[in-house]
């Protein structure tokens, strides 16, 4: 099989991409109903800015609800908590305005809102049974891709990491992404966000390639790396590598946060079919101990995983080498292990930590999170290279002492 012979691509209907184009949003929701329910947090509702949106959707005949309730992760109660407090308003679309809980969020109530509860039931993919209410999404970060990936995670309590519901029915049918509305997004957060957006580009377009099967993609959410997002991957990984440190450094560089911006949704559409691998299934039990943010835990993770993925990843990784403007004289093996060198030196330049020591990882917890990285089966199973309990923990040990994984 050559690299040009399967591709799918799920996205939105719309993707309107732009500086200012966040006031479409009332002409946008119109062509779908009179009622909408914003899905935002805390901080955004103090900020002129939903007062705006909710302006602009009267103005286009829209009756605007607002719930700022959202939680850090996703923690189901407030998914139950805003379900319960608008369900009679009974709105026709969901606007999720904020990072990638916020969208997520909205994906979530417009799924509890459609069909009945336990929400434990659409745990896992294809578990949804058909389209939800229309969600427009409008991020704020640059980082998670959730305005066009089928994708929500939430911290449910009975279950000792996140949980994912993946479904073609989650992905918003408009997407709406606005990069002034990154300007005040703080430094620490622009470099976790846009770590977390150069991980999927790079595990999307390194992910296992599957033999062609015409039934893939009606089974399989994430069919593993393809054609169509390895191009979103590509050219998510130049835009990131090339001005994340400038969004990181200079936050109101309106360009630097417009690469940024489109490179995160490029990436949210490369592994929004092809998956994420190793880095993700580590980081989801990291993240549940040492109650760090997922973005600080993949990049921790992410050169390890690397590492121990090189082998099997040389001509891929010698790929986004070239992209990124990588050179080398000794042919793909060296360019890979430069691109690896290179991506090390980028997340340390933003302050992202390089030892899972400094997210507060005891030796002793490496059997618990190496056991609990084997559950997360879609994306062990997505590695380019074979994955077992001995791997993970060959990873972690590298993780805990700085060194390259092997």
């Amino acid at each position: 099989m050559t690299k040009y012979e399967y591709g799918v691509t799920r996205i939105p209907g719309r993707v309107i991409f732009g500086a200012g184009q966040r006031a479409v949003l009332g002409r946008v929701a119109a062509s779908l109903g009179r009622r909408a329910l914003i899905c935002t947090d805390s901080r955004l509702s103090q900020l002129p800015l939903i007062d705006d949106m909710v302006a602009d959707l009267a103005a286009n005949g829209v009756t605007a609800e607002v719930f700022d309730g959202t939680g850090a992760e996703l923690p189901l109660e407030g998914v139950r908590d805003c379900v319960a407090r608008f369900r009679e308003f009974d709105a026709e679309m969901f606007i999720g305005v904020g990072g990638g809980s916020c969208m997520d969020l909205a994906k979530v109530v417009s799924l509890l809102m459609t069909y009945p509860e336990p929400a434990s039931q659409y745990y896992g993919e294809f578990k949804v049974p058909g389209p939800i209410r229309p969600v427009i999404a409008i991020p704020t970060t640059s980082g998670t891709g959730s305005e066009v990936t089928p994708v929500a995670v939430l911290a449910d309590p009975e279950r000792a990491v996140k949980v994912g519901i993946s479904s073609p029915e989650l992905i918003p049918h408009v997407a709406i992404c606005d990069p002034e509305l990154t300007l005040s997004c703080p430094k620490e957060l622009t470099a976790i966000t846009g770590t977390d957006a150069l991980s999927h580009a790079i595990e999307a377009i390194s992910a296992i390639r599957r033999p062609r099967d015409p039934c893939m993609a009606m089974e399989r959410v994430f069919v593993g790396k393809n054609t169509l997002s390895d191009h979103y991957a590509l050219q998510a990984i130049k835009l990131i590598t090339e001005n994340l440190v400038v969004a990181v450094e200079q936050g109101s560089d309106l360009a630097a946060r417009s690469a940024m911006m489109l490179g995160s949704t490029y990436a949210g559409m490369a592994f929004s079919t092809a998956g994420t691998c190793a880095a993700h299934a580590i980081q989801y039990p990291v993240g549940a101990l040492t109650h760090t943010s997922h973005g600080i835990g993949i990049g921790v993770l992410l050169p390890y995983t690397m590492d121990f993925n090189l082998e099997a990843s040389v001509d891929v990784y010698a790929e986004i080498a070239s992209v990124m403007g990588i050179t080398a004289d000794g042919g793909p093996r060296e360019a890979a292990q430069k691109m690896i060198d290179a991506v090390r030196e980028l997340l340390k330049q933003i302050g992202i930590p390089a030892s899972l020591k400094d997210l507060g990882v005891k030796p002793e917890d490496l059997g618990a999170i190496a056991e609990q990285s084997m559950a997360a089966t879609r994306l062990i199973e997505n590695n380019p290279r074979k994955l077992d309990a001995e791997g993970v923990l060959s990873i972690l040990d590298a993780a805990m002492q700085g060194k390259q994984a092997c």
